[in-house]
């Protein structure tokens, strides 16, 4: 798992190149989103899709995106039925974003080993499938060249990106893709090993999810805004939910929650998706691509879930708690006193800043537990945190509130104490756990 030095990575982008993209699945987000973001770093990108006239519609959509001259002037588009072959027999990189299912992916593989070259690189952009099992079965040449690489949406702004290697994967191949996306696509590069859901998704969804259960108790919107910017995201759980769509969210808790066990995962019934939730998607409420989810819109009113009977209320007629602390914090945030901020939280009164500290806790300790399972050091979850969610990562929290603060709320909590924080508490070392030249920790404290 270690990463090579820059002037490493320069020698290895040197090794090899990439001058032809076939990006599959190129009409969905994720789909014409990457292959946009691969015309600024190679002469052809191909845009494959189940007709001609689906390809085009998602290479309309990346020009409107990211709006550079190079997305159409260095597109091709095709059918999978009509141009795959061809296409797939001069790529150097082909890149499959369909969406998150086992056997479609499986078949269109199938696809892509009849016609690839032996030394082309087969990557997948999925969420959280296991990429052993993606590529068991198929030839030597494919499983050496066979790689995750998990951008997040939109990856023309988000930069964090997640790279898998599977057992059989080429460890140049590996360094290779990472060069390439450090230095010619402008990536932020995190290592995880093959784990369900990765290392962002792993532990950004359980906090959502767990959201979307504590709404159940308290409302959406008040979960919502216990878990808000003031304890360090650019978005709220549930909106994010709502973004994401949840039938996404639904493929990434069940897929951690169906190849995890409670022996093996601390908090493994976080990642049950809720009943009301299960419900609602078989009735096709997805979030914002189908109008509604825990959050819709009535003209300029914004309306709120009711997860018991699925009804919809405005949000003003909804009455929350006091909740004056979360003032309290977001104004020392405005005035960059992040550590003052969290200390008012640590000891802000009541049921419902208990159950904030609860999830707040649960994130940091969470993350903390999962380092050597999903990747080799915090760091890792730390930077997929700070560069895919756009959310505080779990050491830029600990560092906030402090060691033996983090460990008096987790404790409150219920919950294991990591033994890093432990130790650190104990110790005072290390003074800060993190470290990252580029990333200006006052921009995940955002006021509310």
């Amino acid at each position: 798992m270690s990463t090579p030095s820059a002037a490493e990575m320069r020698q290895i982008l040197a090794s090899r190149k990439i001058e032809r993209v076939v990006v599959l699945g190129a009409n969905g987000t994720m789909g014409y989103g990457s292959a946009a973001l691969f015309t600024q770093a190679v002469p052809e990108v191909t845009f494959l899709a189940r007709t001609k006239a689906k390809a085009e519609a998602g290479l309309a959509a990346a020009i409107k995106q990211v709006r550079s001259p190079t997305v159409a002037t260095r597109s091709k588009t095709g059918s999978y039925d009509d141009d795959l072959a061809s296409a797939c027999a001069k790529a150097d990189l082909i890149f499959e974003a369909l969406t998150e299912d086992f056997d479609l992916k499986k078949d269109i593989f199938d696809k892509i080993e009849a016609a690839r070259r032996d030394d082309s690189i087969v990557a997948t952009v999925t969420s959280g499938l296991s990429i052993n099992s993606l590529c068991e079965g198929r030839s030597d040449s494919f499983r050496k060249n066979f790689l995750g690489l998990h951008f997040f949406n939109p990856p023309n702004v988000i930069v964090g990106t997640e790279l898998i290697a599977g057992n059989d994967t080429d460890p140049a191949v590996v360094d290779f893709v990472d060069a390439f996306s450090q230095i010619r696509l402008g990536r932020e590069m995190v290592r995880t090993y093959d784990t369900p859901a990765f290392a962002g998704n792993r532990v950004g969804f359980k906090v959502m999810n767990e959201c979307a259960q504590l709404a159940e108790e308290v409302g959406v919107l008040l979960a919502d805004k216990l878990v808000g910017p003031y304890t360090g995201r650019a978005m709220t759980p549930l909106t994010t939910v709502d973004l994401v769509g949840w039938d996404i969210h639904r493929a990434i808790v069940d897929n951690v929650y169906a190849n995890t066990s409670a022996s093996t995962d601390e908090a493994y019934e976080t990642n049950k998706l809720p009943d009301y939730m299960a419900k609602l998607i078989d009735k096709g409420v997805l979030g914002n691509k189908s109008g509604s989810g825990f959050f819709k819109k009535d003209g300029k009113k914004r309306l709120v879930l009711d997860p018991a009977s699925g009804n919809y209320t405005p949000e003003e007629d909804i009455k929350l708690p006091d909740l004056r602390y979360i003032d309290q914090v977001a104004a020392l945030h405005r005035d960059g006193r992040y550590e003052e901020g969290m200390q008012v939280f640590l000891n802000a009164e009541g049921e419902y800043a208990k159950k904030a500290r609860g999830v707040i806790a649960g994130y940091i300790a969470y993350a903390f537990q999962r380092v050597g399972e999903v990747t080799e050091t915090i760091d890792g979850i730390d930077r997929i945190m700070g560069m895919g969610f756009n959310a505080a990562p779990p050491s830029v929290l600990v560092d906030t509130i402090g060691a033996q603060g983090t460990v008096d709320m987790i404790a409150e909590a219920g919950l294991a104490i990591p033994s890093a924080l432990a130790d650190a508490a104990k110790t005072g070392e290390p003074k800060r756990f993190f470290h990252h030249r580029r990333i200006n920790v006052g921009k995940f404290f955002v006021a509310e």
